[in-house]
């Protein structure tokens, strides 16, 4: 993969409109998920590129500004946009999070809070989203030190947020007045030979009314759980959603049950 320049990096043609551009992302973020691609540092890296170039290419500004250098420097436009924006100003008021977390939820990987944490620090930042009337607002903050930032610590705020935005962002941005979404537990049977293969699994969300694909690691054993995040009860007052667990339960065919039941009554071999 070619990582000196953004469209290169998702097999995009210079021009590509924002349908395209968020097509290409889905694709190249659901094959370089580090869920499907465990222990490998080389495909971690690729996943980091693939949402740096979607983050730039998705925001119309930073697009603009993309195109601009890239026609005055060439190949190194990625190494001039980097000198004025940081990861944190990179990826304020992208709309990543949204797109990564649908397609970890469809395929049962893990989401956008696990991933982001896991490639960026725990402090990257804190999510947010409210409704009123004639207000809405959704987006999230990048914590710790600051770099050569344009944006700062602002989030990305949404037209019609009126006069009270800034009242209603200071309550949200307490966690403490915000209350997470409680955790949801279910059962999952497998078949001896899923459970020892793993692969996808098709699993209806009663609550949420949605069919998710679960991807079950190979030689699961019985009695272990999967964790969804984010597939829970969603929270209260702009609070995160809980969680969804899969405890696996593995079917075992009804002649092992009769022998193991034997061997236990008579200790036979």
């Amino acid at each position: 993969m070619d990582n000196s320049d953004y469209y290169t990096i998702l097999g995009l043609e210079r021009g590509a409109g924002a349908k395209e551009i968020r097509v290409a992302y889905r694709e190249l973020a659901l094959k370089y998920h580090p869920d499907r691609n465990r222990n490998d540092d080389a495909a971690a890296e690729k996943m980091k590129t693939i949402n740096e170039a979607y983050a730039v290419l998705s925001d119309p500004e930073k697009k603009r500004e993309y195109d601009a250098l890239h026609q005055q420097y060439g190949r190194s436009a990625r190494t001039q946009f980097r000198q004025s924006y940081s990861d944190k100003d990179i990826f304020e008021g992208s709309d990543i999070h949204h797109v990564f977390e649908d397609i970890s939820r469809s395929f049962g990987l893990r989401g956008f809070e696990d991933i982001f944490r896991e490639f960026y620090g725990p402090g990257y930042k804190k999510r947010f989203k409210f409704t009123g009337p004639g207000l809405f607002g959704a987006g999230f903050f990048f914590f710790g030190i600051l770099g050569k930032g344009r944006y700062g610590r602002l989030p990305l705020l949404m037209p019609g947020m009126g006069r009270l935005a800034g009242a209603f962002l200071n309550k949200l941005a307490d966690s403490r007045r915000s209350g997470r979404g409680k955790d949801i537990y279910d059962v999952i049977n497998l078949g001896p030979d899923h459970a020892r293969a793993g692969g996808p699994f098709a699993y209806y969300h009663r609550k949420r009314n949605k069919k998710l694909v679960v991807n079950i690691p190979p030689h699961i054993k019985n009695g272990r759980r999967i964790r969804l995040s984010g597939m829970g009860n969603e929270g209260k007052g702009g609070g995160e959603p809980g969680d969804l667990y899969l405890r696996v339960n593995v079917n075992t065919p009804l002649i092992t049950k009769t022998k193991n039941l034997l061997s236990s009554m008579f200790k036979i071999k």
